[in-house]
């Protein structure tokens, strides 16, 4: 469980110092990627952990997305808008290669909000 817990904060450090560092740039998620890639089942944990979902869901939010990183962005932004992760993997689908404040836009999210800039 401490090894889950190492690497849940490890993953979340690079994601904050790299959107801090990088202002809001997503290059982020090339490492977010090779970390969760070597160790895929502590990747599955921390975020069953971190979102409170089963891994059958995490399993399908992986199955349904570019990568690691997507599938994070994706429950985040669920989590954020109050939106089930079906409803969010049906909008990311539509709204593929928009970007992702297109995305937090169709969920709901306002642009200026704290919650987009989070």
């Amino acid at each position: 469980m401490q090894m889950i817990k190492s690497m849940f904060l490890a993953l979340m450090a690079v994601v904050l110092l790299g959107s801090i560092g990088i202002a809001g740039d997503y290059d982020w998620t090339r490492d977010f990627n090779l970390r969760a890639q070597a160790d895929p089942s502590g990747f599955r944990a921390s975020l069953e952990s971190r979102f409170h979902v089963g891994d059958a869901n995490i399993q399908a939010v992986l199955g349904a997305v570019a990568g690691p990183a997507d599938a994070y962005m994706c429950l985040r932004l669920g989590e954020m808008a109050h939106r089930p992760i079906g409803y969010v993997l049906e909008r990311y689908r539509a709204e593929r290669g928009q970007g992702w404040g297109v995305l937090a836009k169709s969920l709901g999210i306002k642009p200026g909000s704290a919650e987009f800039h989070a």
